[in-house]
């Protein structure tokens, strides 16, 4: 496959969520719209529409919005931002993961080692790359990856969109917990930089097998977590619907993550998320790898300081 070629979406039309339905309705009356005065006002509408659902989502309705049918993933990614983005395959090992994609690019002149999931877009799509949950195969690929970006001297570059690593029996048998231990190893000692973002979803192990960075970067309608809410739920209450509930109480927005040391930068989204402009989501994550890279070539990113940036991780003081 040409990752310099975005994947073709599903046409099927997919129904709004609950707060953008207001959204819509507005965008099609001003495709349709006759007048140059009615353009204006529904234009001026639809502004103050967007800036009123962005500044008011729950941490529940950021979710919904990082599940997004029609939020960009990995190869909406690279094929923006990404030049000459030649995938390699298999982990040498015992066979390839279609929900890992990983290879050589270049951005901006620079080459870069470039590792993601791809959680798909249409129907067949999404069931060839697993829904992005990769197997032990796709982890070992990565770490394949990460061991050729040190001996050439290669930053790294991860985009991170999975809801987790496959939980099937057969991922089980392959050593996924090794697998994904392996990673996180690795990561933590490398010696070159290490740029990592979350797209979408961040699902527990899943994606801090390829997200130990030096600089780690997270849209603001992503999610980081742990479980997934309802899972949460599920767990603490024994009840489902309690999601929202659980949504708050896991801290998993950007903005939480971000107060708590666990991610370095909030990605600002276009007005009403990612999936209403993929260009300008593109053009806000090409900014962030642009300055890591540039402070990358000032010597700015050290093993040491990346671990004990982690290290730093879950430490408290009590109160006296």
């Amino acid at each position: 496959m040409d990752l310099a070629t975005a994947p073709k979406r599903d046409n099927t039309a997919t129904s709004p969520l609950q707060f953008e339905k207001r959204l819509v309705e507005l965008e099609g009356l001003l495709a349709k719209a006759k007048t140059e005065d009615e353009r204006t006002t529904l234009a001026a509408e639809l502004e103050r529409e967007r800036q009123s659902v962005s500044a008011d989502l729950t941490p529940w309705q950021r979710v919904e919005l990082a599940r997004h049918a029609q939020r960009p993933k990995m190869l909406d990614y690279t094929s923006r931002i990404f030049e000459d983005f030649i995938e390699l395959h298999g982990d040498r090992c015992s066979g390839e993961d279609t929900a890992m994609v990983g290879g050589i690019a270049r951005y901006k002149g620079q080459s870069v080692i470039l590792v993601g999931t791809q959680k798909g877009t249409s129907t067949e799509d999404k069931i060839y790359r697993k829904f992005g949950m990769s197997h032990p195969q796709g982890y070992r690929k990565a770490l394949r990856l990460f061991e050729m970006a040190e001996r050439l001297h290669l930053p790294i570059v991860t985009l991170v969109d999975t809801p987790a690593a496959h939980p099937d029996p057969e991922a089980e048998e392959h050593g996924q917990g090794p697998a994904i231990a392996a990673n996180l190893l690795y990561l933590m000692r490398v010696k070159t930089p290490v740029f990592s973002v979350i797209l979408g979803e961040g699902g527990s192990g899943g994606a801090l097998g390829i997200a130990v960075g030096d600089w780690v970067a997270m849209f603001e309608h992503a999610i980081y977590v742990i479980c997934p809410p309802e899972r949460c739920a599920e767990i603490l209450w024994r009840d489902a619907s309690k999601k929202e509930l659980a949504a708050a109480a896991l801290k998993i927005t950007a903005h939480d993550l971000k107060s708590l040391g666990v991610i370095d930068s909030v990605l600002p989204e276009p007005k009403g998320g990612a999936h209403r402009d993929p260009d300008g989501a593109a053009a806000a994550l090409s900014a962030e790898i642009a300055t890591f890279l540039a402070k990358a070539e000032a010597g700015e990113w050290t093993p040491q300081r990346r671990q004990q940036k982690f290290r730093r991780m879950g430490v408290w003081s009590e109160a006296s």
